[in-house]
């Protein structure tokens, strides 16, 4: 007779091998969560080491700047403007000009700056009481008023005689104009009566009269308009005048030319006042009218020929710096009927030597750091370089002479 547990498994093997699986599983899972982050830390170091080699190929560059050795030169040489050409010659040392003219014309009103004293004047009636007969009085006879102010006449007066009436005599009488003996306003007086100092000591004194209706006016100190007054209204107006025409023939011109001011021509057409000197007034109207003429030129035209001047007077060998080309010019001869100007023309340049990029490039290519240095620094006609490699752990300028800038600097 068979033992029961002859024939079934014993429980402790199957608790052993649930452990195991267990086990198992449990490494499973530990070895997934451990060999993640070594794939990733992985990755990124290739990702990095990549992305470093993509960047030293495809963005790796060499900046280089040099200074080229500098000389300055000048020249003086006649250049002639002329009206009657359109392109420059060389040739011949001739720019183009062209003619311009306009007549511009000015009115403004000026105030008067002198004076003049005027005597007070009035109109009196002179009697005659005394007979019938008729009194010549001369020129500048004298009449003074109760104030004591003195009026003359200014010519020979003949006062008529009177006449009876129901026998009563009628004194004779005649309205005559007088002149104060002094200017001022103080002979500007109200309506009063007159006395003829000439008579006094005779009876005429007391029979012979005058007296006024009316205030004299017109006595004190009036603007007058002098010889000055519009000398100095010509002068300002003709002045303003040629300055505006200056512009306005630039302005018709169109372009930027050049106007010389002893190349403008200017001619007063007219100069005329509203009112003559010596006239008394406050203000007067002062007109002038001017013809302008004036021959312009494109300084551009002369830098264009400086520049080739210089150009042929250099060395094959050197290059002209254009931007540091200055001239200083002034006319020397002009004849605006024929339309022409001789300038003298002083001008000054720097030049440098004629550096060959490619040649450089070439020179420079793949070389370490230190070389490239040593290569710029004992090259002649330098005076200073700058090299900067791209990125910054790059040792040597790159291979491909594409990638290397190089860049001339003078100023």
């Amino acid at each position: 007779m068979k033992k029961i547990f002859d024939i079934i498994p014993p429980k402790k093997n199957n608790l052993n091998n649930s452990l195991f699986k267990q086990k198992e599983e449990f490494f499973k899972r530990e070895k997934k969560n451990i060999s993640f982050p070594k794939k990733k830390a992985i990755f990124l170091l290739f990702a990095f080491v990549f992305s470093g080699i993509f960047v030293h190929f495809a963005f790796s560059k060499a900046e280089i700047k040099i200074w080229p050795e500098t000389k300055s030169l000048s020249f003086e040489d006649e250049v002639a403007v002329n009206s009657q050409i359109t392109n420059l010659d060389f040739s011949s040392s001739t720019i183009p000009g062209k003619i311009i003219e306009e007549e511009k014309e000015i009115n403004q009103q000026f105030p008067a700056t002198g004076s003049v004293s005027k005597k007070a004047r009035g109109i009196i009636q002179i009697y005659n009481a005394y007979s019938t007969s008729s009194q010549v009085l001369v020129a500048t006879t004298r009449f003074v008023s109760a104030s004591g102010k003195l009026f003359r006449t200014p010519k020979k007066v003949r006062i008529p005689g009177g006449h009876y009436e129901r026998g009563k005599l009628v004194p004779g009488q005649i309205d005559i104009e007088v002149i104060a003996d002094q200017p001022g306003e103080d002979y500007n007086i109200e309506p009063t009566t007159f006395s003829i100092p000439g008579f006094a000591g005779h009876a005429k004194f007391t029979f012979f009269y005058a007296k006024s209706f009316s205030p004299m006016t017109g006595g004190g100190t009036v603007a007058q308009i002098t010889e000055k007054d519009l000398e100095n209204a010509e002068k300002v107006l003709l002045d303003s005048l040629k300055r505006v025409a200056k512009d306005s023939l630039l302005m018709k011109a169109e372009e930027k030319f050049i106007l010389l001011d002893k190349t403008l021509k200017q001619e007063v057409q007219e100069s005329s006042s509203s009112i003559e000197a010596g006239r008394e007034a406050e203000n007067f109207n002062y007109k002038v009218r001017i013809k302008s003429k004036a021959l312009v030129f494109k300084e551009q035209n002369l830098k264009d020929f400086a520049k080739s001047y210089i150009t042929s007077q250099i060395e094959e060998d050197k290059k002209l710096y254009e931007e540091s080309v200055e001239l200083n010019y002034f006319a020397k001869k002009i004849d605006l009927e024929s339309g022409k100007i001789n300038l003298f023309l002083e001008f000054s340049c720097k030049i440098y030597p004629d550096i060959d990029v490619l040649s450089f490039k070439r020179a420079l290519s793949n070389k370490l750091l230190n070389e490239a240095k040593i290569l710029l620094e004992n090259q002649s006609g330098i005076t200073s370089f700058q090299i900067e490699l791209y990125p910054f752990w790059l040792k040597k300028v790159p291979e491909n002479i594409d990638k290397i800038n190089i860049e001339i600097k003078l100023d």
